[in-house]
């Protein structure tokens, strides 16, 4: 810069510009993650729902967020950026369903260090394939160029979801009694949690790069870790329509061991059966790589479910049953006892 020339925004680091052109590229796709509640147009200061409460007599909204955490590492060391945004959605949507909430809208929230256009039309491509997968519009975002925060090829990612329950249908666990089964659905592997461990394991104590394949995952090391976490939306919703769902519980940070508790009320225990279901090699080989113990892999990672269900014994079943005529797996994984609130497996 010329001793006498002014300073400007895009010399500091931030393209203005460059916000622009991103802009015009993700207008498509989100888009195509709308519902007929929305109300304007991408651009707009916020996002407008129209709320129709005719279907609802005490509706009740529920809100959560969350992040993707580490794993964004495992994208940047790849540098594919369009699978990203479906683990924000699902992070956020999974948790708000365990209400018995149908997700409604997402709002995500981008901080790079440099934006390039495309890489940004990557990202939220990715959300909003996770908005259409979950059911629900996405409804709004924000891109914030940091440079001198985050280094030029980083970035963070968190998003922000809404859903709506009728009032006597919130799922709150209060109705889980001794006797109920557990029924376990499949993950898709790693979902977004564990990555801390993860990467140290692979990336460090075995000493693999994200393209190192791996003949017991038939993929690369990367391309198991970036797998999206699975979003259990379509396949939870008419569940709760048919069966006597008493309580759901997302197991994300923690595992089945800290987040199966928190549904769980008081005087009761859940009795998880190992085995039951199928484990994905991904986890045996952070065990073994890794020399982890058993109970530190069943407090950090889902081990193969992404979401357990409480039902009625009598109901189980045909719960399962039902499931499978949609496609769908589930595992019968154990049962609801009387004791201290805790996870005992066996």
């Amino acid at each position: 810069m010329r001793e006498n020339e002014g300073l400007t925004y895009a010399a500091c680091g931030v393209d203005i510009d460059a916000a622009g052109r991103a802009v015009e590229l993700i207008k498509e796709k989100v888009r195509d993650a709308l519902r007929p509640e929305v109300l304007g147009d991408i651009g707009g200061f916020g996002g407008l729902f129209a709320l129709d409460v005719s279907r609802y007599r005490q509706p009740v909204l529920v809100a959560g967020t969350d992040g993707v955490g580490t794993k964004l590492k495992v994208a940047m060391l790849m540098d594919r950026h369009d699978t990203i945004g479906i683990d924000a959605v699902a992070m956020c949507v999974n948790d708000i369903l365990v209400q018995g909430a149908e997700p409604l809208f997402f709002l995500d929230y981008l901080a790079v260090g440099r934006l390039v256009p495309e890489k940004v039309a990557a990202i939220v491509g990715g959300v909003a394939e996770g908005c259409r997968r979950a059911g629900c519009a996405l409804l709004g975002g924000e891109t914030a160029e940091m440079p001198g925060f985050y280094g030029p090829e980083e970035y963070d990612l968190a998003g922000f979801a809404v859903g709506v329950v009728e009032k006597e249908r919130l799922l709150t666990g209060a109705a889980i009694r001794p006797g109920d089964c557990l029924v376990g659905l499949p993950s898709s592997g790693l979902h977004s949690n564990g990555f801390s461990l993860a990467r140290r394991v692979f990336l460090e104590a075995a000493g693999y790069r994200v393209d190192t394949y791996l003949e017991e995952l038939g993929r690369t090391v990367g391309e198991e870790m970036l797998e999206p976490t699975r979003i259990y939306v379509r396949a939870v919703l008419p569940l709760l329509e048919r069966f006597e769902v008493r309580g759901l519980a997302h197991i994300t940070g923690g595992g089945i061991t800290e987040n199966l508790p928190r549904i769980l009320p008081p005087g009761t225990q859940a009795v998880v059966r190992r085995g039951s279901w199928p484990v994905p090699p991904v986890f045996e080989l952070i065990r073994r790589l890794g020399k982890v113990e058993e109970g530190e892999m069943f407090r950090t990672f889902n081990m193969g479910l992404g979401m357990v269900l409480v039902v009625p014994q009598e109901e189980a079943d045909a719960l399962v049953a039902f499931l499978a005529g949609q496609g769908e797996k589930a595992f019968i994984v154990g049962e609801v006892v009387s004791g201290e609130r805790k996870v005992r497996y066996v």
